[in-house]
C-alpha cells in the first residue's frame, strides 16, 4: 500500500491462528461503544460473532510474515504512522497464503507498535469492518495475525501511496485537474456506500493520508480504526469519544461528542478544500487560522474562487467545474451539520466531472510543467498531521 495505511488500528481477542499456514478466518469479536447519557462517558462491551468463510479473511502466522518481509528490514519499510509500520511483502495470488520475498503479489503489512497511541481496539475496528465490507473504493483487508503480543494486517498494495503526498510534498509531481476530481469522485462514492449501509458506518478519520491511489490513482479509504456504526431509529447521532485529527473533525463533533454521517461530510470539504488549494488543513510551518478558516471569504465568492487554486496546476482547469466544486466544499462545510448535502448528493453533483481511467492513465504519463511559481502565502495554523483526541487540543 504504498505509503498507505498510515495510522490505523486497537481492541479485544480474535481467535489465533491455530497453525502454521494461513486459512479463512472463522471468528471474531466485535467491539461496541456504548455511553453514559448521565456522565457523557463512552464505555465498550465485547460481543461474539461467527464470520463467514465466504469473507475470504486470512489468519496468519506471524513468523510467515516477519519472513515475507525480511524479518521487518528498513528496505521494506513503505510506510509509518500511529499505529505503527508498514512493510511490503508478497502473497500467494491464488491461495493468499505468504511467498517469499520478490515472488507472488505485493501486499501491504501493518505491524502494530506495542508503544503505539493506538492499538488494540482499533486493530479490531479495522478487522470487524474491512473484513466485512467490499466495495472498490475501500482498501481490500486480505488478512490479519493475532498470536501473542503481535497484531498485524495484511492489506492490498496500493502502489501510488496516499493523497498527502501527491498534494503535498514537492518532490512528487502535481496531480492534473481532471485526476483530482476523479479522486474526489471515489472518495465520494466510498463514503455514500458506508452511509448508505442498512447499519451506517461513520468513517470518522477522513483525511489525505487516509485516502490511498491505486495505479490509475483510483482513491481508497483505509484506516476504519476509529470508524463506528451510526445511529438507529429516529436518532440523528451517537454519543462517542472525540477522535480524529484536528483540522479535519466536524465542529459539532469536537464542541459535543455528538457523531453523524454529516461529521464525514464536513471532512470530505476539508479535503475537496486541500484537493483544490494544493494547502494542507493544518500546516505549522505557518500562520495562525487553519485552511477553512482562511478559504471561507474566498470560496463563497465565485469570482474570488480562483484565488486559492493550485498553483502548479498552472491554471490547467474549468473555471466552472472549480466554481462547482468550491460551492459544494461551501455546502459541506456549513457550520449547521443538518443543512450539509449528503454524501450520495455530493456524489451525484462531483459525477459530472468523471473523466475516463484511460485519459488519467495517460495524462499520469506526461512530463509535469512548472509554472515556476511559489504557492502565494496566507496564514493559518496546524497541529501534526496524527490521529489525537481532539478533546486534548
Amino acid at each position: 500500500m504504498g505509503n498507505c495505511c498510515r495510522r490505523p488500528a486497537r481492541c479485544a481477542h480474535v481467535a489465533s491462528p491455530d497453525s502454521q499456514t494461513s486459512h479463512p478466518m472463522k471468528e471474531i469479536f466485535f467491539i461496541q461503544e456504548t455511553s453514559n447519557p448521565q456522565s457523557g462517558k463512552t464505555s465498550s462491551t465485547t460481543t461474539k460473532s461467527n464470520v463467514s468463510p465466504s469473507s475470504g479473511l486470512m489468519s496468519y502466522n506471524f513468523n510467515d510474515l516477519r519472513n515475507v518481509t525480511g524479518n521487518f528490514k528498513t528496505s521494506n519499510l513503505i510506510g509509518e504512522g500511529g499505529f505503527g509500520q508498514v512493510f511490503k511483502g508478497w502473497i500467494d495470488e491464488s491461495t493468499l497464503a505468504t511467498s517469499r520475498q520478490g515472488v507472488g503479489m505485493v501486499v501491504a503489512i501493518k505491524k502494530l507498535d506495542p508503544e503505539s497511541f493506538q492499538g488494540h481496539k482499533e486493530w479490531l475496528a479495522e478487522v470487524n469492518y474491512l473484513g466485512h465490507l467490499n466495495h472498490e473504493n475501500l482498501v481490500k483487508l486480505v488478512g490479519y495475525c493475532s498470536e501473542s503480543k503481535y497484531r498485524l494486517l495484511v492489506y492490498e498494495y496500493m502502489p501510488r501511496g496516499s493523497l498527502e503526498n501527491h498534494l503535498f510534498r514537492k518532490s512528487v509531481q502535481p496531480i492534473r485537474w481532471a485526476t483530482r476530481m476523479n479522486i474526489a469522485i471515489g472518495i465520494a462514492r466510498g463514503l455514500s456506500f458506508l452511509h448508505s449501509l442498512k447499519t451506517q458506518v461513520i468513517y470518522r478519520d477522513l483525511k489525505s493520508s487516509n485516502i490511498l491511489l491505486d495505479s490509475d490513482f483510483n482513491a481508497k479509504l483505509s484506516d476504519f480504526g476509529f470508524a463506528r456504526d451510526g445511529p438507529v431509529g429516529d436518532k440523528t447521532h451517537v454519543s462517542t469519544r472525540v477522535l480524529g485529527t484536528g483540522g479535519y473533525a466536524a465542529p459539532e463533533y469536537i464542541a459535543t461528542g455528538h457523531l453523524s454521517t454529516k461529521s464525514d461530510v464536513y471532512s470530505f470539504g476539508v479535503v475537496l478544500l486541500e484537493l483544490l488549494s494544493g494547502r494542507r488543513a493544518l500546516d505549522d510551518r505557518v500562520g495562525e487560522s487553519n485552511l477553512v478558516d482562511w478559504s471561507r471569504p474566498f470560496i463563497s465568492d465565485r469570482k474570488r474562487i480562483l484565488r486559492i487554486m493550485d498553483t502548479r496546476l498552472c491554471g490547467q482547469y474549468s473555471k466552472n467545474e472549480a466554481q462547482t466544486a468550491a460551492a459544494l466544499a461551501v455546502n459541506c462545510l456549513n457550520l449547521d451539520a443538518r443543512i450539509r448535502p449528503s454524501m450520495t448528493e455530493v456524489f451525484t453533483t462531483l459525477e459530472q466531472f468523471r473523466t475516463p481511467n484511460d485519459y488519467l492513465r495517460t495524462q499520469s504519463r506526461e512530463p509535469g510543467r512548472s509554472c515556476n511559481k511559489s504557492p502565494p502565502s496566507f496564514n493559518y495554523k496546524t497541529t501534526p498531521n496524527r490521529n489525537t483526541n481532539l478533546n486534548k487540543m
